[in-house]
């Protein structure tokens, strides 16, 4: 299910953040979330400034950086 959660939702483009993992048809990085919700932000916060994200995308975001070497071994 992890797996599947951030193949749908996360990808790897050199041409896109030079090649960090975003979300998929953004230039917004897992990074970038991560930090929102390191600075105190809610997911709601999160949505509310970045309308093109959901829940189920920052779920993603945090799986990727949970299980960053299992998944980039799967790719």
């Amino acid at each position: 299910m992890i797996y599947e959660l951030v193949k749908k939702h996360i990808e790897i483009n050199p041409e896109v953040r030079f090649g960090k993992p975003v979300i998929r048809g953004t230039r917004l990085a897992v990074e970038d979330i991560l930090l929102m919700l390191a600075e105190g932000m809610s997911k709601e916060e999160i949505i509310e400034e970045y309308p093109q994200l959901d829940e189920e995308k920052i779920r993603a975001a945090l799986y990727f950086a949970a299980h960053k070497e299992k998944i980039l071994t799967l790719i």
